[in-house]
């Protein structure tokens, strides 16, 4: 049995040294809990490691139980590029140096310096997406939940609001479409089946009650089959000859036509304007490609009402976010640009040649790191994600690893979360597929894998 009178004091323990970068970058108070914890256990079960009263021992054992306590960055190599629980779609670094001094330092967020009066905090990228979109007006929230949830609030508070059963969609995290319009204070009114749904369906549940009309985009699933649903401009007519407002969530909603890059067509918020809906709803951080936020595109009169109503300002965006996306915007002016200037576009659209010179060269590393495994070279399918183009995938290069007998995927996709930067696969068809798309920053990826125990 060790000898635990030797425990050293955690106060010792925290002045060495060798704590020193665990103090820098997780802070005293984490740091001291985890010290306690460590010794707390060895006092009960009475054994302890033969470094017991060795700083650098601790700082080894710190170092991996802390560093899943914070936020780092991964690679992504799962095959799923707009991942929800990887952050969404990637930030370019050049955009977030031209923000720094926007969020660095005090910024006229809401005063207008033509007047010296207060502002809207909108005011800006209003007038950006109202060029981009040929809008009424616009406005931004927090996220594309929030966007949604202000235009049910603002608009059928008390009210119905009739959809289709086949948009009654769950989203991540089982976020469910009804739970979100309850909490808005709307009554949802179901019409048609979850396969077919008909205008004849909304108009019989259009009465003194009714709130407005919404249409929801089936972002994350796909019905195929024996299908119907009611076009935009269609519910729009019915919309306005009930007046009613009529809004359309779209989920994603990219601001161009993604075909010009050989990429499958997704809805544009612009389009559906043009299809006579008086609301649009979507996200920032998905095909747009910039933060997390909820953007509201529509009628003036509509947007005035939103931006009066209080709930906006609890779901309001932060400067943080109106500068990126501002910048982002700014990059949809040049469309023939876009593709090189926008990180996530930038993954879409990379090469399959290139893809595969990544591969062979992240191959030959890891049949260096693992002999026990049969690495290949594969074509491979990878998915927009969050929501986007679900029932469409594009094509992509991945590198396979294949374990014998006696090796274990799970255990290798353990190893690999604790690399220096994690990196995220997936195991599908008995395999582990290490999707190139996200593999951009080449160089770091390789010597990270270098660190696999071999």
């Amino acid at each position: 049995m060790t000898n635990l009178r030797k425990l050293p004091g955690i106060d010792r323990l925290l002045n060495s040294p060798e704590l020193a970068p665990l103090l820098q970058r997780h802070g005293v108070q984490r740091v001291k809990a985890a010290l306690r914890e460590l010794q707390d256990q060895w006092r009960k079960s009475g054994t302890a490691p033969a470094w017991l009263d060795d700083p650098a021992g601790y700082a080894r054992a710190l170092h991996q139980q802390l560093r899943y306590g914070d936020y780092q960055p991964v690679f992504n190599l799962t095959g799923t590029i707009i991942h929800t629980n990887l952050g969404r779609a990637p930030l370019s670094e050049a955009l977030l140096a031209e923000i720094t001094p926007l969020v660095t330092r005090p910024v006229n967020l809401e005063f207008d310096l033509r007047t010296g009066k207060r502002g809207d905090r909108d005011g800006i990228v209003e007038e950006k997406l109202r060029l981009l979109t040929g809008a009424d007006a616009a406005t931004v929230v927090n996220n594309g939940a929030a966007a949604l949830m202000l235009v049910l609030n603002t608009f059928a508070l008390g009210r119905t609001v009739p959809v289709s059963r086949g948009e009654l969609i769950e989203i991540g995290g089982s976020f469910r479409l009804p739970a979100i319009m309850e909490r808005s204070g709307c009554l949802l009114r179901e019409v048609g089946t979850t396969n077919r749904t008909h205008l004849a369906d909304f108009a019989g549940a259009i009465d003194d009650s009714t709130g407005m009309l919404l249409k929801v985009h089936p972002s994350n699933y796909h019905i195929a089959g024996f299908t119907s649903e009611v076009a935009n401009p269609d519910l729009a007519a019915l919309a306005q000859k009930s007046g009613l407002p009529f809004c359309v969530d779209l989920g994603s909603g990219s601001l161009v036509d993604l075909t010009r890059w050989g990429l499958p067509h997704e809805p544009m918020p612009q389009q559906i304007l043009a299809q006579g809906a008086d609301l649009v709803t979507f996200s920032g951080d998905k095909l747009l490609g910039s933060m997390q936020a909820g953007i509201i595109l529509g009628r003036k009169e509509l947007i005035a009402a939103l931006k009066k109503n209080p709930m906006k300002r609890a779901l309001r965006a932060d400067k943080l976010t109106l500068a990126y996306l501002s910048k982002t915007l700014s990059l949809y002016e040049d469309p023939d640009s876009l593709a090189e200037r926008l990180p996530l576009l930038q993954m879409l659209t990379t090469d399959l040649d290139v893809l595969r010179e990544r591969a062979e060269l992240v191959m030959s590393v890891l049949n260096e790191r693992l002999p026990g495994f049969t690495i290949s070279v594969a074509d491979s399918r990878c998915q927009i994600g969050s929501g986007s183009l679900p029932d469409q995938n594009i094509a992509s290069i991945s590198v396979t690893l294949l374990p014998a007998q006696d090796k274990d995927l799970l255990e290798l996709q353990t190893q690999l979360r604790a690399l220096p930067v994690p990196v995220i696969a997936r195991i599908s068809q008995g395999c582990l597929w290490l999707d190139m798309r996200g593999a951009q920053r080449l160089q770091e990826l390789t010597e990270n894998l270098r660190c696999l125990p071999a």
